[in-house]
């Protein structure tokens, strides 16, 4: 039976039109660099869902992917972290086998998914390296399943749907990271041929993809708008329910200068396993970090005062004083600095000066 399928395409086309809106919020930037990204956003996030969900979308014959890299960011991203996903499926059962590698922190977490459906991601299930069982060759194996099991054992619940592997670099240059993979004990035998119906969902989840983690993340956005130029203690639990790591304490804010002007933020540092600061636009993606150095800061970069204070310096220009991050032309973006496994989650002094006054 002959079958055209253009309908099908066209019907997504509109479908992923409806993304776009986001442009026109009322609080988001009307600047041509802002509008620009803006564009870009969208079709990284279109990118990101192609990948996940029809490139990478098997439950039972899992691979991993990545949902972030440094061309592809999504609500925040660290520019220290090699992220990995991987579809699940909450009744089958999975083992991943690896090496640890030498990165300065690793997790694994299974997730609830619903970026496609209403921009969220809850918690299913979290396991970090200090909790785990590690050969002395580095080796390790991990069980996912929702029962629980012997050895390490990353929980599952019914609605998991991703997994999804933080690995965090202090030195790129000097670290290793965890080699991994996947499998799913309970599979069948092969994957199902391409089917017209599950294409056409597919492509329905992709555009949902896109449209509702623009407005979740631009929603966040707005909601960093009600208190500039801080970095305040949100409640957690907001982070949480989008893939957050129970581990990382999160200060999110939103920043606006005028020519001229500096923010300026001053902080005691923790003890912690690490921490840095990112300096992001307005759709919450970090500065391109691969090529301006100044872009963000990091626990090895840092640079501290002769009182033990952290100073980082928001500015279009380097002030010659503290940990300058350029502002890489924007006038207004938002802004986060986490830190991981600390003992204290001090909240930074910030405020705007002139800054020839630095």
């Amino acid at each position: 039976m002959d079958v055209r399928l253009s309908d099908t395409w066209r019907q997504f086309c509109m479908q992923l039109a409806e993304a776009g809106s986001v442009l026109d919020l009322p609080n988001a930037p009307g600047t041509a660099i802002d509008q620009a990204e803006g564009l870009r956003y969208l079709s990284r996030l279109t990118r990101a869902a192609f990948e996940s969900i029809i490139e990478g979308g098997n439950p039972d014959f899992p691979r991993f992917y990545r949902l972030t890299t440094d061309t592809l960011k999504i609500g925040g991203d660290n520019p220290d972290n090699l992220y990995m996903n991987a579809t699940i499926r909450g009744d089958r059962d999975y083992v991943i086998t690896g090496t640890r590698g030498s990165v300065s922190y690793l997790s694994f977490g299974t997730k609830a998914n619903r970026f496609a459906i209403d921009g969220k991601m809850a918690s299913t299930g979290e396991l970090e390296d200090a909790a785990m069982d590690i050969a002395d060759d580095g080796r390790f194996t991990i069980t996912l399943s929702a029962t629980p099991q012997e050895g390490n054992w990353l929980p599952m619940q019914s609605d998991s749907t991703m997994l999804l592997v933080r690995q965090t670099f202090l030195d790129r240059a000097d670290e290793t990271p965890a080699d991994l993979q996947i499998t799913c004990l309970n599979r069948p035998e092969r994957p199902a041929p391409a089917d017209p119906d599950a294409m056409a969902a597919a492509l329905t989840a992709s555009a949902g993809f896109a449209t509702h983690t623009a407005r979740a993340f631009a929603g966040w956005s707005e909601m960093f708008m009600s208190h500039p130029n801080t970095l305040s203690p949100w409640d957690q639990t907001i982070f949480q329910n989008v893939g957050g790591d129970p581990n990382i304490h999160y200060l999110h804010g939103y920043w606006k200068l005028e020519p001229g002007e500096a923010w300026l933020i001053e902080t005691e540092v923790p003890e912690c396993r690490f921490w840095n600061f990112v300096l992001q636009n307005w759709w919450m993606e970090s500065a391109d970090y691969t090529f301006i150095p100044n872009a963000y800061l990091t626990k090895r970069t840092a640079r501290f005062d002769s009182d033990g204070v952290l100073r980082i310096v928001v500015a279009e220009r380097d002030p010659g004083v503290g940990n300058w991050i350029d502002t890489t032309g924007h006038r207004s973006g938002t802004a986060l600095l986490r830190w991981i496994s600390a003992n204290d989650h001090p909240i930074p002094r910030c405020r705007v000066v002139p800054l020839d006054s630095l």
